[in-house]
């Protein structure tokens, strides 16, 4: 077997090790690997000064990778103009296929400088981590800030955003730029022209989806195609009925975390919606983006999403909308948490490959995108906070972007961040969503759904070849 087939061989390897050999692109990779897998060229370290904290070469170039979705990619390219007044030129790219274009990439060895890996085709940063190929970005976090030399990056982040960067030790290898609130959106006019209110118990619930559909309207919507969106109301409605501790269990993979009484009192709640009619039809076959229009529209109330549906949806949504977030509905009056808690976090992530030619460029153009005039500009573009404490401070929101900003005041210390969503992408993702699209399609029962995501669960956890996580 000569270089080239040992070439092959081992790049297949490190895919698969990676988890990011999907089928439909295994001819691609393959079909690649005689070009021998070497590393990218780095690009000589620049001179540390006041000025280039980071040690930038001045002269090299600097390549930038945009996840097209929610907040699209102008303030990308507004940050790119920011980094090329002091630095080289940057080259932009901005894709939904972020795995489809990048696993090639990084596997030969010549990924990006900054990839925003994002989306329904996000790869598996843990599988990353463990394999060597994404950086640890403590530099940028002892770096001073743009805007204030006398302050480090790490000490003006919300509490939380260093934190959801670390996988298993003290270094963080993925900067969540945006700080998102997740929940039940719903148009407060639609709610005004039915005269009722947003429902805080299961009962009250149930209640405003009957009176809605006797008038032709749908009580919920949802990205059927992308079923992980549920988890965006169905975790934290888990956590306030039993306590944030069935989260951690979840997170921790303890055996028969999902068999708690609170998992199958929510499943049963949501599948409700579904026994009752009250979800709208053809909802399992249509993704965000068609769920979102047919909300604008007026089609259905509710929809669980995060707050960069603000921005995503706005070519739809109509003037008098007044979008606005809850936290997901209670049970009743014996949930273990109050009816403000929600799930909030950083998210968005961003991340400097470790092959990549030039790093210190792409950790400088991350603490650009820290800096005030960035995350104000990120802000009034899209409709979305920062990781950055206070970058809001004075600005005019949007009325989806103020209710969130809201809601996560009122929620105080009631805010869970659960971890399994970037420790175990594809138990997430692929298994528990598909578990809980089953059984909002009416093909599983909540029993079968919480049976499901138990076996998987289990498997992840039996799993040698995973990486497993802990938290406190």
């Amino acid at each position: 077997m000569g270089p080239t087939d040992v070439n092959r061989r081992d790049l297949i390897k490190r895919a698969t090790a990676l988890g990011l050999l999907a089928t439909p692109a295994l001819g691609a990779l393959t079909s690649c690997a005689s070009g021998g897998g070497s590393d990218t060229e780095k690009v000589a370290d620049g001179k540390k000064t006041a000025d280039n904290p980071l040690g930038v070469n001045k002269d090299a170039g600097l390549e930038v990778v945009i996840f097209n979705g929610g907040y699209g990619e102008q303030y990308a390219k507004d940050a790119h103009t920011v980094y090329e007044r002091s630095y080289g030129t940057v080259k932009h790219d901005a894709t939904q296929k972020i795995r489809t274009k990048l696993q090639p990439r990084i596997i030969k060895g010549d990924p990006p400088d900054v990839i925003n890996n994002s989306g329904a085709e996000q790869m598996d940063i843990a599988s990353l981590i463990a394999e060597g190929q994404a950086e640890p970005l403590d530099a940028l976090l002892d770096a001073p800030t743009l805007d204030d030399p006398d302050k480090k990056v790490r000490d003006v982040l919300l509490p939380g955003t260093v934190t959801k960067g670390q996988f298993g030790g003290e270094e963080m290898y993925q900067l969540n730029y945006s700080f998102t609130v997740y929940g039940t959106w719903y148009s407060q006019t639609q709610l005004d022209r039915l005269e009722v209110e947003y429902p805080k118990t299961w009962d009250q619930m149930l209640a405003v989806c009957a009176k809605a559909k006797k008038e032709g309207i749908a009580g919920w919507t949802y990205a059927g195609k992308h079923p992980y969106y549920f988890a965006f109301t169905m975790y934290p409605f888990i956590a306030k009925i039993g306590g944030a501790d069935v989260l951690k269990n979840i997170d921790n993979l303890e055996p028969n975390a999902w068999k708690h009484d609170a998992v199958r009192k929510a499943f049963e709640a949501y599948h409700e919606l579904y026994a009752k009619g009250y979800v709208l039809e053809g909802t399992p076959g249509i993704d965000h983006i068609q769920s979102q229009t047919q909300w604008n529209k007026g089609k259905a109330l509710f929809i669980p999403n995060g707050s960069w549906v603000e921005n995503e949806s706005k070519k739809t949504t109509p003037a008098d909308f007044e979008m606005k977030v809850a936290p997901p509905t209670g049970l009743d009056s014996s949930d273990a948490m109050p009816f403000e808690t929600l799930w909030a976090e950083a998210s968005e992530p961003f991340m400097v490959p470790s092959r990549a030619a030039n790093v210190p460029g792409g950790m400088e153009w991350l603490r650009i995108m820290l800096g005030r005039e960035s995350t104000t500009n990120f802000t009034k573009l899209v409709s979305a906070l920062t990781c950055v404490q206070g970058a809001a401070d004075g600005l005019d929101l949007q009325s989806g972007l103020a209710s969130a900003s809201q809601a996560l005041g009122a929620a105080g210390d009631n805010v869970v961040a659960p971890r399994i969503h970037d420790w175990y992408l594809e138990l997430h993702k692929d298994k528990v969503g598909g578990a809980i699209a089953a059984m909002m399609a009416g093909d599983l029962t909540p029993a079968e759904a919480v049976d499901r995501c138990q076996k998987a669960a289990d498997e992840t956890a039996k799993d040698d070849s995973v990486k497993k996580y802990t938290r406190a």
